[in-house]
């Protein structure tokens, strides 16, 4: 593959990444923290490709590489580029909960729980609220009405609502889910909901994987967020 060529490729996927960075799509790819560095990586490959580009017009030639075996892999380059201005991939969802919850995040997370915020309603994570109910053995849940954000869910019989967490990327998504009782929404799975209800104390327990229940009051159909993980 010809030396222009290359610099083309690299071009166009620095501009992919700068695409996906300023365009708000990245974050269904990696946390909103990995921004800075798409945006260097993504800027960083377009000067080398530039800087290049001046070079060989300086030079006043191309520099062909003369070996067709190496052109491959430097073809391979195209792909993400083409995955990323032709497909615009979902956020992960229904598909990734599983039928348990991450116990390992709740355990880690167990030391860091402090006191809830005040109000009739208190709006909580789903990392938060599983984590609670797990091992909060105070019952400092108990009776207050919280609203849970996430997508929903059904397994079994059963209706949940979901989100999914990342420590850095989507490849480590892990779930987190809480199942509805009483006023479920019948709504379409992955729909995604404003639930406002209270825990059924001591409902999460090891023998169902620490999923806690929750007694829906209401429910608002409401957009994805435009974040759709949790960290």
């Amino acid at each position: 593959m010809r030396r222009e060529t290359q610099n083309i490729l690299l071009v166009l996927l620095g501009g992919a990444l700068l695409k996906i960075s300023f365009s708000g799509l990245y974050l269904r790819y990696v946390q909103k923290g990995l921004l800075p560095l798409l945006i260097a990586a993504g800027a960083i490959m377009i000067g080398l490709a530039l800087f290049a580009i001046i070079r060989d017009i300086r030079r006043g030639k191309a520099v062909d590489d003369g070996h067709s075996h190496s052109s491959r892999s430097t073809w391979l380059m195209l792909l993400p580029v083409l995955a990323v201005f032709l497909i615009s991939p979902p956020a992960l969802g229904g598909e990734v909960v599983s039928s348990s919850v991450d116990t390992n995040q709740t355990q880690r997370s167990r030391n860091l729980l402090g006191d809830l915020p005040s109000g009739e309603v208190i709006p909580l994570s789903m990392t938060e609220f599983v984590t609670r109910t797990a091992w909060d053995e105070s019952g400092t849940l108990d009776n207050r009405r919280v609203k849970l954000t996430g997508f929903l869910a059904r397994a079994e019989g059963d209706t949940f609502v979901a989100r999914l967490a990342i420590a850095c990327c989507a490849a480590d998504a892990r779930p987190l889910k809480v199942k509805l009782v009483g006023d479920v929404p019948a709504l379409p799975n992955e729909q995604w909901v404003e639930v406002t209800g209270k825990v059924v104390p001591k409902s999460a327990s090891e023998k169902n994987s620490w999923v806690p229940s929750f007694t829906v009051e209401s429910t608002t159909p409401v957009a994805q967020p435009v974040e759709p993980y949790e960290s």
